[in-house]
């Protein structure tokens, strides 16, 4: 059984919620971005997605952030400290509407978490040569790279903002035969994107031990299992992982995480790159968005592209590739 929290927030306050969870420990959170977010959405790629009903999907629904913790006697203290750390930052004053930020747990079965949202993933084409299709949908005949997924309980399906970013760089600067990394993988989406698109291999990385068996499997739905590689560990902390990262360099570094672990990382992803390598990053809200740019050029590299979704952004910086 798990503790589903909902945080109802604004938009613009769900990055700041999410940074309050993150600073007691929980990192996975699900954002939910509300009725005008989604009916955009929608109406945006209604070439691509087939709700059943999407009026019933986006009925009565506000910003939020949701974040899962397991029913354990020994998260009754984590539970009790994000109420009260949630009641604390409604009464601050930091220049930015959050909302209600009414908090609501509700126990829910695993089952349930893992399963009640494949109802709104649908098969989805991403920039001019992937589509990415949902491992239980039948895909449509397309001559696009087909990437089969299915994201589990970790992050990454191609629905949010950053990571349809970072794929659509990865298709726009990958060429054949590159060698990539992939840090704070999730479910395997991007490195194994990049397998299909033309990479010769590829090594993903996440500090969450369920991307192991996750991106795993989604390698194997997809053909490319021999070419890829999972390691667990936190590549800003773990000094034997980080030794054996740094044995080689690799063509594309990626990493779709969020700012506040970016920039801290950026030193060491520079130090995985070859003269002619490049640096893709995503998960990065607008607001942060100088700081991180700042970071990468301070880091000795050069801005390629800079796209925008939303309040989201992503990077493509390198060294000497154009």
């Amino acid at each position: 059984m798990w503790n589903k929290i909902t945080i109802d927030t604004t938009r613009e306050g769900t990055d700041i919620v999410a940074a309050r969870l993150d600073m007691l420990g929980i990192t996975q959170v699900e954002i939910d971005e509300g009725i005008e977010a989604v009916d955009s959405y929608l109406k945006e790629s209604a070439l691509y997605w087939d709700y059943a009903d999407p009026d019933e999907i986006i009925a009565g629904r506000e910003p939020s952030v949701h974040a899962y913790i397991a029913d354990l006697p020994e998260n009754e203290e984590l539970l009790a400290s994000l109420f009260d750390s949630i009641r604390e930052l409604s009464k601050m004053n930091i220049g930015i509407d959050l909302g209600t930020l009414n908090i609501t747990s509700k126990l829910i079965r695993e089952e349930d978490w893992e399963n009640n949202w494949k109802q709104y993933y649908k098969p989805l084409n991403i920039g001019s040569r992937l589509l990415v299709c949902p491992s239980w949908e039948e895909c449509p005949e397309t001559d696009r790279a087909v990437l089969m997924m299915d994201p589990g309980m970790a992050f990454g399906t191609g629905y949010h903002s950053t990571t349809r970013l970072c794929l659509e760089l990865i298709e726009r600067y990958i060429k054949p035969g590159d060698s990539v990394i992939d840090i704070g993988c999730g479910s395997g989406i991007l490195s194994i994107a990049s397998l299909l698109l033309g990479a010769k291999n590829a090594l993903a990385i996440d500090i969450d031990p369920i991307t192991n068996s996750i991106a795993r499997e989604n390698a194997n739905k997809n053909g490319i299992a021999d070419e890829y590689k999972v390691l667990i560990g936190d590549v800003l902390s773990d000094e034997p992982l980080r030794a054996e990262l740094s044995r080689g360099h690799y063509d594309i570094v990626l990493a779709n995480i969020v700012a506040s672990v970016i920039i801290p990382l950026t030193p060491f992803a520079v130090s995985l790159m070859g003269e002619n390598s490049l640096y893709i990053a995503s998960g990065i809200i607008e607001g942060r968005l100088n700081e991180v740019l700042d970071t990468f050029r301070v880091s000795g590299l050069e801005i390629y592209a800079v796209l925008r979704d939303g309040d989201w952004a992503a990077i493509a910086a390198g060294k000497a590739r154009g």
